[in-house]
């Protein structure tokens, strides 16, 4: 057969990913002072933006302009087509909330329900080059207008300068996380592990109260005080100290030198800042050669662990998303009206300045700065919207750790809460980045609600990864010296309690915390025993 050359036309729908849906999709992932960030280099280019608390920048002098700025009650009604001159656009008139029985979203959000999910459908049919987006694709309608060329449109390399590809010295609370990430896996630990984190102050001293954080987590002191004494064994030697004696007994304790002697010292360090020798000799049972040799070893001890690591900037975590639970026994998820972006579009200055273009580069460039404007105000609701939907789903599928604390935690994963609202799991993974949630309970990230789920036995019922690691700890925990559980003891008791688990599973969970084989705790109960 011979080889020819030939000219063929073929038609094809795909769907391409302008610079302004890229955006919006990223704008997603942006935490709110990232996002402030972004805003402000905005306003800085786009002179049809002004702040939404300078409302006088947009009014006349008489201040008749005033009755122009549409309330929230008016745009919740009106259908998103493009302002015309006369009317600004505010970008705080889509702060919404919701409750749980309540109808989500207004008929106005139809429109944007799916943007970014046919954007994540999208990702793997994209044709070579840029271009429009198709109109089966239903958004040249929603885009159409808006400049490729203008504004911000991508978050490509040249946004950033060198300064920001150096590194830098690690916090203290980065090492902590990195190692918390590393040594414990049970999730509910490590959520009591992260409050603790929290709490840590510069040189490394927990400075909270455990039984208040206990009890807004919903757990009992004890765990509180199980996970603190593992997380005491993380470097920085003395890090997570309540005080200064305890700060100065696990730096002892890491050299094998916290004998009785040394503790009665360390419980008395008052009279040592007394210099009251006699006092501490007659209470540590030691004569002044040793009590010297303890005082220089306590002196060449860190009493500031934390104080060797880069200071981060203190910025305290916002929460994008108020929780509390009405009289009624519904919840109330509301958006933190205080966090977001307000954004005029001035439309008047825009019909003002048109007719004094000189050319049509200027007319080009006034008009693509009002639709990047408009662009971004609605982005913005999206964007809201979006986050919103994925918080209110996050309530309703995990309420009963809302009401009963953080042992309630359900199996959940993100495609649970993207198959709810009808939308694409990438996107509710972005949501769910850099996001937090206020609750009765502390602030939590959006990330933390997501454990996993073992299948039941029955082939239905689902429970949860740390639900399971709990049950295998209570088990090892009470068994007798005489009766020490295997790894496949406690597999076939699981399977009779309804959990359908393997065996190298239960290896994993038991590995995870830190319980030895079941040949291992024979020999230690047994000496224990002895």
């Amino acid at each position: 057969m011979a080889i020819t050359q030939r000219m063929d036309l073929r038609q094809a729908q795909s769907l391409v990913m302008t610079p302004q849906l890229q955006q919006a999709i990223k704008l997603l992932e942006l935490s709110n002072q990232e996002l402030a960030a972004y805003v402000e280099q905005e306003l800085e280019q786009n002179p049809l933006l002004e702040r939404g608390e300078d409302e006088r920048a947009v009014m006349g002098d008489t201040g008749q302009e005033s009755g122009r700025l549409a309330s929230a009650e008016a745009m919740a009604s009106e259908p998103m087509e493009v302002p015309t001159p006369d009317r600004v656009m505010d970008s705080s008139e889509y702060v919404r909330s919701e409750t749980m029985d309540g109808a989500p979203g207004s008929a106005q959000d139809a429109d944007y329900d799916n943007l970014y999910n046919t954007a994540e459908d999208g990702r793997q049919e994209r044709s070579v080059g840029e271009g429009a987006v198709s109109q089966e694709s239903g958004f040249a309608d929603n885009w159409s207008g808006t400049g490729s060329g203008g504004g911000r449109s991508d978050f490509s390399d040249s946004e950033f300068g060198l300064e920001q590809t150096l590194s830098r010295p690690e916090t203290l609370r980065e090492h902590l996380e990195r190692q918390l990430y590393l040594d414990i896996q049970d999730p509910t630990e490590r959520l009591i592990g992260l409050q603790l984190i929290d709490l840590v102050d510069d040189a490394g001293y927990v400075t909270g109260d455990l039984s208040q954080l206990a009890e807004r987590l919903g757990c009992s002191l004890a765990q509180v005080e199980a996970v603190l004494a593992r997380v005491q064994q993380f470097d920085p030697c003395g890090v997570f100290a309540r005080n200064l004696a305890e700060c100065l007994a696990l730096q002892l304790r890491e050299r094998n030198r916290l004998d009785p002697a040394m503790q009665a010292l360390l419980d008395n360090l008052e009279l040592l800042a007394k210099h009251d020798r006699h006092q501490l000799m007659k209470l540590c049972g030691i004569d002044a050669e040793d009590l010297a040799d303890m005082v220089a070893e306590i002196r060449a001890l860190n009493p500031k662990p934390g104080a060797s690591f880069e200071q981060a900037d203190v910025q305290a975590v916002v929460p994008d998303i108020m929780v509390w639970r009405r009289q009624d026994g519904s919840w109330s998820i509301e958006l933190n009206a205080e966090q977001l972006p307000r954004l005029l579009v001035n439309q008047q200055y825009h019909a003002r300045i048109l007719p004094k273009a000189q050319n049509k580069v200027e007319k080009d460039y006034l008009n693509e700065r009002l639709a990047t404007a408009n662009w971004l105000v609605k982005t913005l609701h999206q964007r809201a919207t979006t986050i919103l939907k994925v918080a209110s789903e996050i309530v309703r599928q995990q309420e009963a750790f809302f009401l009963h604390g953080v042992q309630h935690l359900k199996p959940l994963i993100r495609r649970d809460i993207a198959d709810a609202i009808g939308m694409h799991e990438s996107t509710v993974s972005r949501v769910t980045t850099n996001k937090f949630m206020a609750t009765q309970r502390g602030v939590f990230e959006l990330r933390y609600f997501f454990t996993a789920a073992i299948q039941g036995a029955d082939g239905q019922a689902a429970h949860s990864a740390e639900a399971v690691r709990q049950r295998i700890k209570e088990l090892i925990d009470a068994e007798a010296a005489a009766d020490i559980l295997s790894d496949d003891r406690l597999v076939t008791i699981l399977q009779g309690q309804g959990v359908d688990i393997a065996r190298r599973t239960v290896a994993k969970y038991r590995e995870s915390l830190r319980i030895s084989s079941s040949v291992q705790r024979r020999r230690e109960k047994a000496l224990r025993s002895a």
